[in-house]
């Protein structure tokens, strides 16, 4: 049989207070600011030259406003979800109220590669940006304190330091990250607002001719002298052209992943019925104005053409305006983007274990809050030194595809569960309703698989696996140990 939280068992859970439990100091404000936290990093800063030179020119803008039409999807069916059952625990909590325990292990299991190398992936960019920012007032940090054995050097020391510095920050509250959090988002959206506000006057309209550059294999289709599926599989099918806009939201979805972490702290917000939908629809419109605006003045001060192989094309566009020496506070921009989506994103690792332990399938020191500050201090423990040797030690490069492989097969399961608990709950309380249902869901079903499938098959490979491994450890410790399961077997005697 399928083990199934109740609904009503799940709100009991959320409804729970006092000692041993989460405390609600989250506002809609905090948690739009945790979306916009995790969302915008170097997401914005390099994916968007990648795009433009490569697939999309100044249609970028276009693959930003279809990628987040994709992630709305999701957005919507998190919502629903986030507000209807406020727990900790994001995707795993929904996954377990409608598909059972076994799936939800797998979400949870699955969680790890988006929260937790996420953040050991971005805490090895965030070391690189913060050498050059040292290389700006002449301070040069040794390459062998840069790199890990693997690339050549003795170990990646200041990604391991900001690893454990936010963890004990994470340690002393949820509110005070969260203050934190506010901060490094003002900074870096101030920084950006700062982008577009100068750089508008700078714009050249010729940069943005053509909108939508040729693709000679499109056009070939059009005058009939090459089939489509032809044109599929040619090296031409996304390098410009309108396949170019569709291949250029795919590479700039990824700059949106991240919003899925404000229901990591559903238990947190003070009004989660309200909140919730609030912290993920408005951070993803945020951030999706912010990307559009960004993108239109990036590809207007400088040709797309001169952002191909450029590693700092913001800095390109921007020296266009005269104002350089502006150049340091985007330096800073990009570091606060990385330091608050490692700090969402390590806050959201801790709540989902969190939650795995109140359910019995890890072991209850997941679950052991601080006494003072009421915080899984424990598992922020457990995570600093596991995403610490990642950062410090291991090659991340590979891993970011891992880290969408997984958010992506999140992203569905949501989705699917919307569809699911329509059908078997329909007349459930639901303070927030994904509109347009079956097809908002399916719609996000389909966008989700259709990014996973052009990922490259090694990500299967290594997604397989990681699941292999979690499947190993459900066995062999969660389903013995499961309170859904002992409770209905003690109801069977």
């Amino acid at each position: 049989m399928l083990f199934k939280k109740s609904i009503p068992q799940l709100l009991a859970e959320a409804n729970e207070s006092g000692e041993g439990t989460l405390q609600r100091s989250l506002t809609s404000f905090n948690l739009v600011a945790l979306g916009v936290g995790a969302i915008i990093g170097a997401g914005l800063f390099s994916l968007t030259g990648i795009a433009a030179a490569d697939n999309a020119g100044p249609a970028v803008i276009l693959s930003f406003i279809i990628a987040a039409i994709g992630c709305g999807f999701a957005g919507l069916c998190y919502a629903e979800f986030a507000s209807m059952i406020p727990v900790a625990g994001s995707a795993y909590t929904y996954s377990y109220a409608t598909m059972g325990e076994f799936m939800a292990w797998i979400i949870g299991w699955d969680l790890v590669l988006e929260y937790a190398l996420g953040a050991a992936t971005v805490a090895a960019s965030w070391s690189q940006y913060f050498s050059q920012f040292l290389s700006e007032f002449g301070i040069h940090f040794p390459q062998q304190l840069l790199h890990g054995p693997w690339e050549g050097g003795l170990i990646n020391l200041p990604a391991i330091v900001i690893v454990c510095l936010l963890s004990m920050l994470l340690i002393r509250g949820t509110k005070d990250s969260s203050t934190v959090n506010n901060v490094l988002v003002i900074v870096k959206v101030a920084v950006v607002l700062i982008f577009i506000a100068l750089g508008w006057s700078f714009i050249d309209p010729a940069n943005h001719t053509p909108f939508i550059p040729a693709n000679a294999g499109e056009e070939a289709v059009k005058a009939g002298t090459k089939g489509f599926f032809e044109f599929f599989a040619s090296e031409d099918f996304g390098h410009f052209g309108i396949s170019g806009v569709l291949r250029g939201a795919g590479v700039v979805f990824f700059a949106f992943i991240g919003f899925d972490a404000v229901s990591t702290a559903a238990q947190e917000a003070k009004n989660p019925q309200k909140g919730m939908p609030i912290g993920i629809i408005g951070s993803l419109i945020v951030c999706t104005l912010l990307y559009v605006l960004f993108s239109y003045v990036m590809t207007g001060l400088e040709n797309y053409t001169k952002f191909a192989g450029d590693a700092k094309p913001v800095a390109t566009a921007f020296a266009q305006t005269g104002y350089t020496f502006l150049n340091r506070f985007l330096m800073v921009a990009i570091l606060a983007g990385y330091t608050s989506v490692i700090l969402v994103m390590l806050l959201g690792q801790s709540r989902v274990f969190y939650s795995m332990s109140k359910d019995g399938l890890l072991p209850k020191i997941f679950s052991d809050l601080h006494k003072k500050n009421q915080t899984p201090w424990k598992t922020n423990l457990m995570f600093m030194v596991f995403v610490s040797i990642f950062a410090g030690f291991v090659p991340v490069s590979d891993l970011g595809h891992m880290v969408s492989i997984g958010t992506l097969f999140a992203f569905s399961l949501v989705c699917i569960g919307v569809l699911i608990l329509r059908k078997t709950d329909p007349d459930l309380v639901r303070p927030f309703r994904t509109p347009l249902v079956p097809l908002v869901p399916i719609l996000g079903i389909i966008v989700c698989v259709l990014m996973m499938a052009s990922l490259p098959i090694v990500s299967w490979e290594r997604l397989g696996i990681w699941m292999a491994l979690g499947v190993a450890i459900y066995y062999a410790y969660g389903r013995k140990h499961s309170h859904i399961r002992k409770e209905y077997h003690d109801s069977q005697k």
